[in-house]
Formats: C-alpha cells, sequence, structure tokens
C-alpha cells in the first residue's frame, strides 16, 4: 500500500516537471516567435518606407540667406568677374615652392605605384613642371577665355562661368545648367563648352552654358554657419537659374553636382525640363539591398556589367580602402582644411590622389598614377590652382559635413520619385553602378542611358567629347519626350 502511495507521488512529481518544462518550451518558442515576428515587422516597414510609401515634400525657405548680412536688401546686379593670379600669390606659391624643394622628403617604397597614395617619383615629375613649366600668365588667361560674373544669391556671392552661342536663327538655344563636384571645380567643363556651344549635325538645338562655382568652392563665397547641404545649394542653383531669367532649363550633374541636381528636379519638377547625370545612381537603402542581395545572381542584377557591381568584396574591400576622405571630411573638414592649406604641394597630392582613384581604381598598381595617360599636367594643375588662390579647400569640404549633418532631410528627397525626364551616362570606371530597373525607382521616366566602355567619376574632365554626347542624345530625348 505504501508503495503505491509513493509511486503516485513520484508520478504527480515527474507529471508537474514534465508540465514545468512544456511551459518553459513554450514560453521559449513564444518568445523566439515574438523576436521573429518583430523582425520582420521592421523589414517590411523599411521596405514599406523605402520603396512603397513616398515622404510629402517638405516645405522650403526660397530665400534663406547664408551670409553674414541677413537684414540689408540684396544685391541683385550682375557683375563681371576675372581670374587673378596676382603678384603677392605668384609671390607667396613660388617661396613655398623653394621651402618644399630643401625638404628632404621621404622616398615612396619601390614597387609599391600608388597603393601607399602619391608615389614620390611621379609627384616629383608634377611638382617640377609646376615650378619650371607652368606658365603662370598664360594659364590666367586660359581661364580667362569664358566670360565669368558674379551676383549674389541668398546672401551668396556666386560665380559663374556664361557662355551664348552664336547659331543661325533656326537652330534653338536651350539653357544648360552645369554641376561639377569635388575635388573638381569649374576646370573640369573647359573642354566641354565649346562642345556644348557648337552645332553638330543630326541636332537642331545647342545650348547656352552656366557652370557655377558651388557655394564655398573656388570664387564662390562660402556660408557663414552651418546647415548648407546639397538640397540648400539646389536652391541657390534654382535661384541663380531665375536670375539669369531661366524660367525652364536642363541641369547636368556629376559627382556631388548630382545630388544636388537630382535634389533640383525632384524639388523644382515644373522648372527643371530634363536632368542628365553621369553618376546615376540610387543612395536608397533597398537599392544598397538589391545590390548586396544581388551577389547571389550577378547576372541578373547587372546583366552584362557584372564586372561593374561584383564580385561583392573586391568592391565592398575598394570603398573600404579608398573612402576614408569620405569619413574625414563628413566628420573633421577644418582639420585637414588647415594643413591642406598651408602648403601648395600637400594641397596637390591630397588632390591628385583622389583625381587618380576616381579616374581609374587601376591608377594606383600604375608608378605614375596614370597622370599622363588621362590629363596634362596643365589640366590637373589648373584645378588645384583654382583651390589654391581661392583659399577654398576647407570650405569645400565641409559639403560632407553637411550631408552627414543633415542625412534625414537627404534621405527623405530621395525617397521622393523624380518625375523630370533623365538620362544617365555610364562610364566604365566609376566609382558606382546602378541597373535600370533602380533607377526607375527613384526616376521613373529614366528615358535611356549612354553606356561608355571608357571613362570614370569625372566624365567632363576626362571624356569631354563623350560627356557632351551623351547629353545632346539626353536632350534629343527629352524635347521629344515633352511634345
Amino acid at each position: 500500500m505504501a508503495k503505491k502511495v509513493k509511486d503516485r507521488k513520484e508520478k504527480k512529481v515527474v507529471e508537474k516537471a514534465e508540465v514545468k518544462e512544456s511551459n518553459s518550451v513554450l514560453t521559449l518558442a513564444s518568445f523566439v516567435s515574438l523576436v521573429a515576428f518583430a523582425v520582420l515587422c521592421m523589414i517590411v516597414y523599411n521596405i514599406y518606407t523605402d520603396v512603397v510609401h513616398v515622404p510629402e515634400m517638405p516645405t522650403f525657405d526660397l530665400n534663406k540667406r547664408w551670409g553674414a548680412n541677413t537684414t540689408k536688401p540684396e544685391d541683385t546686379s550682375i557683375r563681371p568677374y576675372r581670374i587673378v593670379f596676382s603678384d603677392s600669390m605668384n609671390l607667396e606659391i613660388r617661396w613655398l615652392f623653394e621651402m618644399y624643394r630643401r625638404y628632404e622628403m621621404k622616398k615612396s617604397f619601390n614597387d609599391t605605384a600608388w597603393t601607399y597614395g602619391v608615389h614620390s617619383e611621379a609627384f616629383s615629375k608634377i611638382f617640377n613642371h609646376w615650378i619650371f613649366h607652368y606658365d603662370f600668365a598664360n594659364r590666367e588667361r586660359f581661364l580667362n577665355q569664358f566670360e565669368q560674373y558674379k551676383t549674389k544669391i541668398q546672401g551668396l556671392d556666386i560665380h559663374y562661368i556664361h557662355v551664348k552661342p552664336k547659331v543661325e536663327v533656326n537652330v534653338k538655344v536651350l539653357p544648360l545648367l552645369l554641376l561639377h563636384g569635388w575635388p573638381g571645380s569649374i576646370r573640369e567643363f573647359y573642354e566641354a563648352i565649346p562642345l556644348l556651344t557648337t552645332e553638330r549635325p543630326g541636332y537642331n538645338f545647342v545650348f547656352e552654358v552656366i557652370v557655377p562655382s558651388l557655394p564655398g568652392f573656388g570664387f564662390s563665397q562660402a556660408p557663414v554657419r552651418p546647415g548648407l547641404s546639397p538640397h540648400q545649394i539646389a536652391i541657390i542653383m534654382r535661384n541663380l537659374m531665375q536670375r539669369l531669367g531661366h524660367k525652364r532649363y536642363y541641369v547636368q550633374g556629376g559627382n556631388v553636382g548630382h545630388i544636388i541636381g537630382s535634389h533640383m528636379a525632384t524639388i523644382f519638377p515644373e522648372e527643371v525640363v530634363g536632368f542628365h547625370s553621369n553618376f546615376p545612381v540610387n543612395f536608397s537603402k533597398y537599392a544598397q539591398w538589391v545590390w548586396v542581395l544581388g551577389s547571389i545572381w550577378p547576372t541578373f542584377v547587372a546583366n552584362e556589367n557584372v564586372d561593374r557591381m561584383y564580385p561583392l568584396g573586391r568592391k565592398l574591400k575598394f570603398y573600404l580602402e579608398e573612402f576614408g576622405f569620405l569619413h574625414l571630411q563628413g566628420t573633421k573638414p577644418d582639420t585637414i582644411g588647415v594643413a591642406l592649406q598651408d602648403s601648395p604641394a600637400g594641397l596637390a597630392t591630397y588632390i591628385l590622389d583622389r583625381i587618380m582613384i576616381f579616374t581609374d581604381p587601376a591608377n594606383k598598381l600604375d608608378p605614375d598614377g596614370g597622370m599622363e595617360k588621362y590629363y596634362t599636367y596643365d589640366q590637373l594643375l589648373d584645378n588645384i590652382m583654382l583651390y589654391w588662390i581661392s583659399g577654398s579647400i576647407t570650405t569645400s569640404m565641409r559639403i560632407y559635413k553637411e550631408i552627414f549633418e543633415d542625412s534625414d532631410m537627404e534621405k527623405m528627397i530621395e525617397l521622393i520619385p523624380t518625375s523630370v525626364p533623365t538620362w544617365g551616362a555610364r562610364f566604365k570606371n566609376d566609382l558606382a553602378y546602378t541597373p535600370d530597373f533602380v533607377l526607375k525607382w527613384k526616376y521613373p521616366n529614366l528615358l535611356g542611358t549612354s553606356n561608355y566602355n571608357v571613362g570614370g567619376h569625372l566624365a567632363a574632365f576626362e571624356r569631354p567629347n563623350e560627356f557632351s554626347e551623351s547629353i545632346f542624345q539626353a536632350v534629343k530625348a527629352f524635347v521629344a519626350f515633352s511634345k
């Protein structure tokens, strides 16, 4: 009898333990299910906010002042401007050249090319050209070959080139705004401007070209307070075109100029009648996920251009190795700016390293950095001189800090589809590649792309013929689309 009672007690204990264990398993399973459901909800929400949901267009102050005086009525006059290589600048830079020559500079390692940065022997060649063969007076005349002006927009003096073509009566003249980026300048477009303002067979139009220096770049005044991110610059560029009497116009941009031009087309679709980009990319998170997941089946995503997006590991390694400048300029631009403005040689090496990588990543394996392969020394030095004589390297780099600081607004505008007719020019060695079907999420009226098996990120500077050809193709398609 006692044995039966004992067995029943033991059985109850076992049953209770089993129930407790079962409840624990159910509790763990419920927790795992809840976490999985929460993660799924977050994924669905992110896809919704990135792809399905279209944010409302924010309201912008189109007359916000960025200069020191915010109360005085703005001077709307347009003033002629001329680039000057002053005698004092000549004396200063040649004294700095001599100081640089006296230093015992560290030589680059043998057989490393530009993998450690600018190679000492390669730089010595361009530095010697700068000292002995770069004709300052002649280059000043070259840089002033096009008419240039300044006008005050939202409290800032904005410098720009303005070239009006001379054409026959039956040829249309279309206004075109060209937007540069960093480490470029207005110098990027000097070879392309004559091509864009000259009639060509098969087209009944040419362009009236406006090439501004972005605020804080070159001879355009920098803001006196933070906050001038790309969408704010887009407003300034729009107001510049209004000042010049253009209510409807075409916009072209590359590098940071692509972001500004894209914002102009998004915010002012009634004014921008066509947008051409030589950096046609979609920056949304969903587009990045397509790139990452597409590595499972690259040809499905990139078709015949697989090598421009994959292998994923090689691309990520490239970005990690070469985009340290982006983090530095996006966090501490003033710190690096002091160092660069202190030495023309230091400024030159920093800019040259970026131009060579932006032109072709393979240049870092070339002992000469590909400098003479793609550009003349005078071209490269012209661009550097525009930064040096204007003292604008620090203020130009701040644009990356402003992008990071105002990232929420920048991302919001990126999520608003751009209805303006759009065209992309893709060059083989550009920094990124976005397939057409992903581009159309941002640019639903993408009318076409020009795809070149040459060229890099600074297309107008390196490949002015192909660059200009693509713009003519694009605008011809824009005109047909608007009819």
